[in-house]
């Protein structure tokens, strides 16, 4: 399972609202004691990062607020090995969501915070695609950034009209967050069906696609036919499959169609989850990874899962992962290194 880099990586443009996340301590409720726990997060920071662990040279595009917030996102980012030349400083706030963890049977939720950011206000044509997209391979956004505002809805469009003139491969997550599109949910479906039509490669599944379709399938491999109908430059659905038997116990497994292929992996089990948060990250970042890195389809399937499966293992959003951690990746381990 491991993965072939080139000498000089092929570059991945990132474009998403980076986000401050605050947690309470341990399994406790939100506010239940006077305390919160920062980390930084967002689906395309995620994989961003995620990319830059795996080796991937990648590039973060986003506005952060000009203020001593913004410039730690800042430095997070640079930490973690990203290219931060993409990145605008502008008036306005951070983005904040804020994660009450599962435990027993009480499921973690997340409230969102993140109205009138920097992000959210900026104006659509802020950004100079034509030279952030130079020299890129691949642009990765996902479904997040149009439910934001509108004004990051046109600037998705923008960055991915760019992309498709200047040749450059759209990877598209679906990520559909129905609190974020909230005011806004009528028109999620179009939105979501425009910018997939310049998609390559999109991660979604069956419930993603009867929404964006408006139609409802019978099982995964006869929505994927649908899709691959609809829009003619989508060469790839991938997506991850969990079944939850306890907040701290689950089972994944992962698909991937090509038009002329089905790819499937075995079911890993996780027991003792840590933080599920930024598991469809890793996995979108480890299939890009292994796909900029020339592997086949179905290894690059089997790198995606076992990035989303190390990541349960790691406290915060940012899938910490290493080609030697997925070199080393047993759905068996657990036991000490020496």
């Amino acid at each position: 399972m491991t993965a072939t880099t080139p000498d000089t990586p092929p570059r991945i443009v990132c474009f998403g609202e980076m986000l401050l996340r605050l947690a309470p301590p341990g399994r406790e409720l939100l506010l239940q004691t006077p305390r919160l726990e920062t980390s930084f997060g967002g689906a395309e920071t995620n994989v961003a990062v995620g990319l830059a662990r795996l080796g991937a040279d990648a590039r973060m595009v986003t506005v952060l607020p000009d203020n001593v917030i913004g410039q730690a996102a800042l430095a997070e980012l640079r930490r973690w090995g990203v290219d931060t030349g993409g990145v605008r400083l502008a008036p306005g706030r951070m983005g904040l969501y804020f994660l009450t963890p599962g435990a027993v049977l009480r499921p973690a939720e997340v409230l969102y915070d993140r109205t009138g950011s920097a992000f959210a206000t900026a104006a659509p044509d802020l950004i100079d695609w034509t030279a952030e997209l130079d020299g890129a391979a691949w642009l990765h956004l996902s479904g997040i950034t149009p439910a934001v505002s509108p004004n990051a809805a046109g600037a998705a469009f923008m960055a991915v009209e760019a992309a498709r003139g200047l040749g450059v491969k759209v990877s598209f997550d679906g990520n559909f967050r129905s609190k974020v599109w909230a005011g806004r949910i009528g028109e999620a479906p179009a939105i979501l069906r425009g910018l997939l039509t310049y998609a390559d490669l999109a991660f979604i599944d069956h419930r993603d696609i009867d929404l964006i379709l408006a139609q409802t399938f019978d099982e995964p491999k006869t929505a994927a036919i649908a899709a691959f109908d609809a829009f003619p430059h989508l060469a790839r659905i991938a997506s991850t499959r969990r079944t939850i038997l306890g907040p701290e116990d689950h089972d994944i497994s992962a698909r991937l169609f090509t038009r002329a292929s089905d790819h499937q992996t075995m079911t890993v089990h996780l027991k003792g989850v840590v933080d599920r948060v930024g598991a469809g990250d890793a996995f979108s970042a480890g299939v890009l990874h292994s796909l900029m890195a020339g592997l086949s389809d179905a290894k690059a399937l089997d790198y995606g899962l076992a990035c989303c499966a190390l990541k349960h293992g790691i406290v915060g959003d940012f899938p910490l992962i290493t080609p030697a951690d997925v070199a080393g990746f047993s759905a068996e381990q657990g036991d000490l290194r020496r």
